[in-house]
């Protein structure tokens, strides 16, 4: 098969051609329809996360049919179409496994990095954390869902009933959520780089209610924020934007240091969560009320020998919306 394969850090990704990947007993060997670029991809060029092995293919945000089982796998048939996301395994045996956590679990292996990911015309997957995908999506606009929209979905509901939200840093992710936060009823205050006007148009062309810099005060208080930019210093500017009693989510897998700040922000019971990966359940959920709003994903299409043209505009903060690349079987 053809791959882009990451071999050192700050290098760019290398198109080669790689062996068949062989499916385990509970895998299944999958066709890549479609993979979805992830910020966390950039985390992992950039060391951003730990460089845990050498060729390692990224991508986990991928759509494909399935092409041959394991010995062991009942879930899904040979022909199904079936999203693949960001984790890829856990023990099943722990606490965290054992108590609907499985996101949490200390020995869990994520897709695109322990496990070889979608950046490429085949990979495999463990048939415990495949969802089976009707046709309601198209494959590229169904892939932003396996992450942008499945971790999104979960810092939403941890951030609370309340009416007035905040998203700092608007992108994938942000897209997404804006619109199943519309339609609960909230309000969205939408906060970019300074002067990224393209953003904020994006934003309120969405239904934001407002949409400015992130160095600026919404015009009225919030009752939560998500945070999916990795700038630490957004906790302290997000804190001081809350009423009390509220909460910040911080929802990327990466932060800078987040910089010391006055218990007074803090103060009024407000609250600082982290978002970890995703359970299963998260995605059953998503995925099925999404076609009911229907979210409408933005993607700007990348044959995959592309993949570090769509990885340098992501960088840049050219893409609206979500980069998605097409590998050509």
């Amino acid at each position: 098969m053809k791959a882009m394969v990451l071999t050192n850090l700050g290098s760019p990704l290398s198109y080669v051609d790689m062996p068949d990947p062989v499916p385990l007993e509970e895998e299944v060997l999958v066709q890549v329809l479609s993979c979805g670029v992830c910020r966390t991809d950039l985390h992992i060029m950039d060391g951003d996360l730990p460089f845990i092995r050498s060729p390692m293919i990224l991508g986990h945000e991928i759509i494909g049919k399935v092409l041959q089982k394991g010995t062991k796998v009942d879930k899904l048939a040979v022909g199904d179409r079936v999203g693949i996301p960001w984790l890829g395994w856990t023990c099943g045996d722990c606490v965290y496994c054992k108590t609907g956590r499985e996101n949490l679990c200390d020995k869990a292996q994520f897709t695109g990095y322990h496990i070889n990911g979608g950046y490429a015309e085949l990979t495999t997957a463990n048939q415990r954390f495949c969802f089976l995908l009707d046709d309601f999506y198209s494959d590229t606009s169904a892939a932003p869902l396996l992450c942008a929209g499945l971790i999104g979905y979960r810092a939403l509901n941890m951030a609370g009933s309340g009416k007035n939200l905040g998203i700092y840093g608007f992108g994938a992710a942000a897209h997404i959520v804006c619109q199943v936060a519309l339609n609960q009823g909230k309000e969205v205050f939408a906060f970019t780089r300074e002067n990224d006007f393209i953003a904020q148009e994006f934003a309120t062309s969405l239904g934001a209610t407002w949409a400015g810099s992130s160095n600026t005060s919404p015009p009225k208080p919030l009752d939560a924020a998500i945070i999916f930019a990795s700038d630490g210093e957004l906790v302290p500017k997000s804190l001081k934007a809350l009423s009390k009693g509220s909460t910040v989510v911080c929802a990327g897998i990466h932060m800078t240091d987040i910089p010391s700040f006055p218990y007074s922000i803090l103060w009024g019971e407000r609250v600082i969560k982290s978002v970890t990966n995703l359970t299963f359940k998260d995605g059953l959920e998503f995925l099925s009320i999404a076609p009911k709003i229907p979210v409408k994903t933005k993607i700007t299409e990348y044959p995959l020998v592309r993949a570090n043209e769509a990885l340098d505009e992501l960088r840049r903060g050219k893409v609206s919306g979500a980069a998605v690349l097409i590998p050509t079987h």
